[in-house]
């Protein structure tokens, strides 16, 4: 449940009433909206580059949904991992590795398919396109670090590694999607 963003429960979702599930999600999604103001506050701070080059607001869900879906990806991956015994906190080095690479293949086939999108479907310049790719190669490398290493981290702090699953994953990757975003459209494009 932690997984999902509420609090664990101690009774059966058929015997739970609709204030005790109110309850259980409640603290989770105030953190999460609290923390997605920093997403906010990143695209504010970028404002002028986004003004400058209008394309480049069209990308911004795909960009953070990617990231979010990478580090899901690996983040169940390591918790069940974790679960069944097959992964040990001391593995955390061969885990990351694995991760790494992973993102490395995962991240070029997406920006590969997602340049040549771009350019023979769509109206944005070569440069947009290239700095949309560019996102999405160092987006899901560390989408796929974040997945890894959150969960280790809180199963060697003795935390349930579930607790930093798919919605504190997600804010994250969120926020360090559009930074890396932005960065490279002001470095290549000059705005």
């Amino acid at each position: 449940e932690i997984m999902a963003g509420m609090s664990p429960s101690e009774k059966n979702y058929r015997r739970a009433t609709t204030l005790d599930l109110f309850k259980q999600r409640i603290p989770w999604l105030l953190l999460l909206m609290v923390s997605a103001t920093f997403t906010g506050m990143i695209i504010t701070s970028f404002e002028n580059a986004l003004a400058a080059q209008v394309a480049l607001t069209a990308f911004i869900p795909m960009l953070m949904d990617t990231g979010g879906n990478c580090g899901s990806q690996s983040s169940v991956t390591v918790i069940r991992s974790l679960s069944l015994g097959e992964l040990r906190l001391g593995d955390w080095w061969r885990a990351s590795w694995k991760e790494l690479q992973v993102g490395v293949l995962c991240g070029v086939t997406l920006a590969l398919v997602n340049l040549a999108r771009l350019t023979l479907f769509s109206q944005v310049g070569t440069a947009v396109a290239l700095v949309v790719s560019l996102t999405l190669i160092v987006t899901v490398v560390s989408s796929k670090l974040l997945g890894c290493l959150l969960p280790i981290a809180a199963s060697r702090l003795g935390m349930d590694p579930a607790v930093m699953a798919s919605p504190l994953i997600t804010t994250i990757a969120d926020a360090v999607s559009l930074l890396v975003y932005f960065r490279i459209a002001v470095l290549l494009l000059a705005i």
